[in-house]
């Protein structure tokens, strides 16, 4: 699967048109400002604190940014980043290879929070994928915005278990060292790990489920609970605008695609400096952790 995901992001550097037609819609609570791409999927595309307007996010083409990208069987479709093999069933929030947009079904901003609904297009296929829905809901809680993200599928292919990107994170490549927590004892203050990774894709494995991407300590970081497993690449194109180089990570699930399939996930994410990302994802972690406490508690 590792294969599989630098292969797609590669050729995306390598072969798609960036995106010249962007149409963000903001949301802002005068801590931090969140951008979707409305004619794109509603992909955010635009996060930063207030104060200083820097986006960190990489938004170079349909398939950047951060956004829902699942994958299914072989389909026969092709595409310069596949020459002499077939791709994947792949729905794309954002769109296709060509950034053929996909539908916008519904939108609503109010002004700290955002929901869309969408029907993808197949990666390499370009088709719209009417048989899938994905939403998003994002909301504005202080230094932090909590995304939840939702995959439906109505077709009737049964698509064999593999590696999904839960979602794919792209970056600016100025914040080149990947930050994370590896190893046995989360949350109990341990030393982070810290490398400038390479490419194609390599692996890192995060029981406290953050990462982030840094320069001088400062940077961006995701809290992704349920999912410990990272694949991630810098990728850099000297010969290019600055904007075709990229960082990049994506937490794993494995899963396969099944008729009336929903899944949903929660993503949070964040700016600062390293210790302020870990320490606010560790607040979360608590709360969750008391709420389940609760819980059981209550039933037993």
């Amino acid at each position: 699967m590792k294969k599989l995901i630098f292969t797609i992001f590669l050729f995306m550097a390598l072969h798609c048109s960036g995106i010249k037609d962007a149409e963000f819609s903001f949301i802002s609570n005068g801590k931090i400002k969140l951008g979707v791409i409305t004619n794109y999927g509603a992909v955010i595309g635009y996060f930063s604190k207030t104060s200083s307007e820097k986006n960190l996010i990489n938004s170079f083409d349909a398939g950047r940014e951060i956004q829902q990208s699942f994958y299914g069987d072989t389909d026969g479709s092709r595409w310069p980043g596949s020459p002499n093999s077939e791709w994947r069933w792949n729905p794309v929030q954002g769109g296709s290879w060509q950034n053929d947009k996909p539908a916008l079904l519904e939108f609503k901003n109010t002004g700290n929070s955002i929901y869309a609904k969408v029907h993808p297009r197949n990666w390499a296929g370009k088709q719209l994928l009417k048989d899938v829905v994905m939403e998003e809901w994002i909301r504005l809680e202080g230094n932090l915005a909590h995304i939840k993200f939702k995959f439906s599928y109505t077709g009737t292919n049964i698509h064999k278990k593999i590696h999904q990107e839960l979602p794919a994170v792209f970056i600016d490549a100025n914040y080149e060292t990947f930050v994370y927590y590896e190893g046995e004892n989360p949350w109990a203050d341990g030393s982070l790990s810290n490398r400038v990774p390479g490419f194609p894709n390599e692996s890192a494995n995060c029981p406290e489920n953050w990462a982030a991407y840094v320069k001088d300590g400062y940077g961006i970081g995701a809290y992704f609970p349920g999912s410990e497993h990272v694949t991630l690449y810098r990728y850099v194109e000297p010969n290019q605008p600055p904007e075709v180089s990229c960082s990049y990570f994506a937490p794993l699930g494995s899963m396969s695609v099944t008729p009336n399939m929903e899944f949903e996930y929660d993503v949070y994410l964040t700016i600062g400096k390293t210790e302020e990302i870990r320490e606010r994802f560790y607040k979360i972690h608590c709360e969750s952790e008391s709420f389940w406490n609760k819980i059981l508690k209550f039933f037993f």
